[in-house]
Order: structure tokens, then C-alpha cells, then sequence
């Protein structure tokens, strides 16, 4: 490149949100993939994708991972089978247990608190009001550590006005842990208004990545031109993202899950752009959108940061170190 085709680029503010990309959860399930490939070598199945990220799966795959939706597609094996990090229902394990399988759990600790949360007030005689998405491996998770009719769903504000739980029965609500703070505050606000007596998380479902990431969006969105998230179109938490950019300001917010997706005309004449990442997208692609840019602009890079995170999650019990070999 000449100084004259330098000089032609046109400049570019990047403000790159933090915190971004991995949580704390994601990092236990993908290194829970890599310590049982390590330790027990190839195959290791997986049953539903380890976390909604294709560049992650695929890079798994590589290494020896085989992805499965449903335990009938693993056949007699001893190799291990390892849980999502979404959670699964109460009959994957016990179909597990019958088949004599090798399973290794790699649901979020933050998604199985709302499964025992769930369970305790089953045990308490309440039924349940669950904030979810209709179909999403964790709300299908969550519903399944239940009998049949113990969980209504909840989806929308219209939901939340609309429902008819169990007449006489006492109520209390869990949430999916990768919502809109702002969609589901709302549906928790017409849920409390219409019945009194509805029992609340002892703390909040919505998990501290998923808050955070919103948030920092929230701050950047009415900084700039437009915003890209770096996610996949089945990342329930990735959609919230680019939802919270627009919602707060920003004039084009974007889901992109890899450079090549990028779609120039939509970033003609800007100065200023944000980028984010969801709760399981890799930061080796925040910095390949980032170079991408670098070969349209002269491109300045700024992290705004709204919050630092410190949580750590250890490995499955089975995995850990201490864990006989």
C-alpha cells in the first residue's frame, strides 16, 4: 500500500465495549470439551452445540468433538458425553444413566441455580411463571426439571397480561438467563401488578455477563454511527445485545458472526462504530472484524469499559485436577 492509498483511507473511531465476548460459564463448558479430549482423547460427544458459536464448535470438531442434538444419535460407548453449557431437561441424565453412558454436566452454574430454584418452589407447592424464549435449549432445560403444567411460559409483555395460572395457586417467577434486562423488567412489573403474591428469585436469574454486556452497549449505542455484535443468529444473549444498541440510540446495530459477513454498504460515511461481542464469541473474531475495518479506514481504537469481571467457574468435578486420572 502507497502513502497515497494510506493517506485515501477515511478515519474511523472504534469504541470496542467492555466487558465483551466469553463469560465465565462459556469458558468452564469449552475448556470442559478440551480437558475430556485431553484426557480421554477423541471422540468426545456433545450433545447440543457446547455454546452458540459456530467458530467455537467448528474448532472443536477439529480437535476430535462430535456434536450431537439427542443421546440416540451417540451409540455404546465409553468415550464421554458432555451436557451443554445451556442445560439440559431431568430425562437426558437419566436417559444417560440407563444407557450406562459416561456424562459430564457443563450446564452454566448460574443456569442450574434457576433449575434449583425452580425445583424449590415446585417443592413449595408454587407454580411457576418462567421468562423465557419459546424453543431456547435453556428454557427447554429449565421446563424439563418439572412435571408437565408446573411451569407456565412466559415470552412478552402480552404474555404476561394474558396468562391464567392455576386458579387459587400460589405463584412465583425464574427467568431465562440471557434476556433483555429492559424487556424482562417490564414483564416482571405487569407480572407483579397482576398477582400479589408472586414470589421472586432470591437473586437476580439474568446472569452478570448477559447484564453487563448490555449495559456497556447501552453506554457506547448513542456514541456512534453503528454498532456491530459479534454473535451468532442462535445466541439468544447476542441478539439482546444488537436489540439494547438499537434501543438506546444507535442508527444501525448489526449481528455478525465473522469479517467475511460484513456488509460494506451498510458502513458507508461513518465515524465512529462500536463493537461488541456476545457471551460466545471467541475475541479472535472481535479482532478479525477489527482488522477487517482496519483495510477500509484508518481506524483508532478506544475500549470503553463499564464494569470489570472477576468470575471463574471451575472445571466439572470429574475434569479438575484433583480429580483421580
Amino acid at each position: 500500500m502507497t502513502a497515497a492509498d494510506h493517506a485515501a483511507k477515511p478515519p474511523l473511531r472504534i469504541l470496542l465495549c467492555a466487558p465483551r465476548g466469553f463469560c465465565a460459564g462459556v469458558v468452564r463448558a469449552i475448556d470442559a470439551v478440551e480437558e475430556a479430549l485431553r484426557r480421554y482423547g477423541a471422540p468426545v460427544y456433545v450433545r447440543h452445540e457446547i455454546v452458540h458459536n459456530k467458530f467455537v464448535v467448528d474448532s472443536l470438531k477439529r480437535k476430535g468433538a462430535i456434536f450431537v442434538e439427542e443421546l440416540d444419535e451417540v451409540p455404546d460407548t465409553q468415550a464421554p458425553v458432555i451436557f451443554s453449557a445451556h442445560g439440559v431437561a431431568k430425562s437426558v441424565p437419566e436417559h444417560a444413566s440407563r444407557r450406562n453412558l459416561f456424562a459430564i454436566d457443563a450446564t452454566c452454574p448460574l443456569v442450574t441455580k434457576v433449575h434449583r430454584e425452580a425445583e424449590i418452589h415446585h417443592r413449595k407447592g408454587r407454580h411457576i411463571l418462567l421468562i423465557g424464549h419459546n424453543g431456547h435449549p435453556e428454557v427447554v432445560g429449565t421446563m424439563g426439571q418439572l412435571p408437565p403444567g408446573a411451569i407456565t411460559l412466559v415470552e412478552t409483555p402480552e404474555d404476561a397480561r394474558a396468562i391464567t395460572p392455576p386458579e387459587g395457586a400460589e405463584l412465583a417467577y425464574v427467568t431465562q438467563t440471557t434476556l433483555s434486562v429492559d424487556d424482562t423488567a417490564e414483564m416482571i412489573a405487569i407480572l407483579r401488578e397482576r398477582f400479589s403474591n408472586l414470589a421472586a428469585p432470591h437473586k437476580e436469574d439474568i446472569c452478570y455477563a448477559t447484564t453487563n454486556r448490555q449495559e456497556a452497549v447501552k453506554q457506547v449505542a448513542p456514541q456512534v454511527d453503528a454498532m456491530i455484535v459479534v454473535g451468532a443468529p442462535n445466541s439468544s444473549n447476542s441478539q439482546r445485545l444488537r436489540e439494547a444498541a438499537e434501543r438506546a440510540g444507535c442508527p444501525r446495530a448489526l449481528l455478525v458472526q465473522r469479517a467475511a459477513e460484513i456488509d460494506w454498504s451498510q458502513f458507508a460515511n461513518i465515524t465512529r462504530l462500536g463493537i461488541t461481542a456476545g457471551a460466545s464469541a471467541p475475541e479472535v473474531l472481535v479482532d478479525e472484524i477489527i482488522a477487517a475495518f482496519s483495510e477500509q479506514f484508518e481506524v483508532a481504537v478506544e475500549i470503553a469499559t463499564t464494569a470489570e469481571e472477576k468470575v471463574f467457574f471451575p472445571l466439572p468435578r470429574v475434569l479438575r485436577s484433583d480429580a483421580a486420572e
